[in-house]
C-alpha cells in the first residue's frame, strides 16, 4: 500500500525534474494535479487515502474529457490538444486502464455470475448490483475503467 501523501511528494520532485528539463506543458500539470491533491485535502481536512487520490485523478481526467468535447464543437483543435496532453500525464499515476475487451469479458463473466446466483436470467432491474459487482471485480485487480462505459456495457449484457 502507498503511504498516504506519498503521491502528493512524488509529484513535487516530478515537478522540479520537469522544471529542470523546461518543459513547460508537464511542469504545468504536474502543477494542476498537486493543487486539486491540496484542495481535496483540505475539502476533507484530513491526508488522502490513495483512493482518495485515485478519485482525484479520474475526477481532472473526466473534466478534460469533457473539456475536449467542448473544444472540438468549438473548432478549437490547439485547446483541445493540450486537454489530451494533460491527460497523458494525469493517467501515469493512475492504475492500468482495462481495455474494452477485458471489460466486456468481465462484464459477460459478472452476468452469468449473477444469473447462476439468482437462479434466473439478470434483468435490466438487475443493473445496479451487477454494475457493483464489476466495479468491485475491476477494483480487486487494481485497473480501473469509465463508469460511463461499465455502464453502457452492462446495459447492452443485459439487454443481449
Amino acid at each position: 500500500m502507498i503511504d498516504p501523501g506519498a503521491l502528493a511528494a512524488h509529484i513535487t520532485k516530478l515537478t522540479v525534474l520537469a522544471m529542470k528539463a523546461r518543459d513547460a506543458e508537464r511542469t504545468g500539470t504536474l502543477r494542476l494535479i498537486k493543487t486539486a491533491l491540496m484542495n481535496k485535502a483540505l475539502e476533507k481536512n484530513a491526508v488522502l487515502t490513495p483512493a482518495d487520490e485515485e478519485q482525484t485523478l479520474t475526477m481532472m481526467i473526466k473534466q478534460r474529457r469533457d473539456s475536449i468535447e467542448q473544444f472540438t464543437k468549438g473548432n478549437r483543435p490547439e485547446l483541445a490538444a493540450k486537454e489530451a496532453a494533460e491527460i497523458v500525464v494525469i493517467e501515469e499515476f493512475l492504475p492500468k486502464a482495462l481495455d474494452e475487451a477485458g471489460l466486456k469479458a468481465l462484464v459477460a463473466e459478472t452476468v452469468a455470475e449473477h444469473a447462476a446466483a439468482s437462479g434466473r436470467a439478470p434483468t435490466p432491474k438487475d443493473m445496479g448490483p451487477v454494475i457493483k459487482a464489476v466495479q468491485a471485480k475491476i477494483q480487486a485487480k487494481g485497473l480501473r475503467a469509465e463508469g460511463r462505459i461499465v455502464s453502457e456495457l452492462v446495459k447492452q449484457g443485459l439487454a443481449g
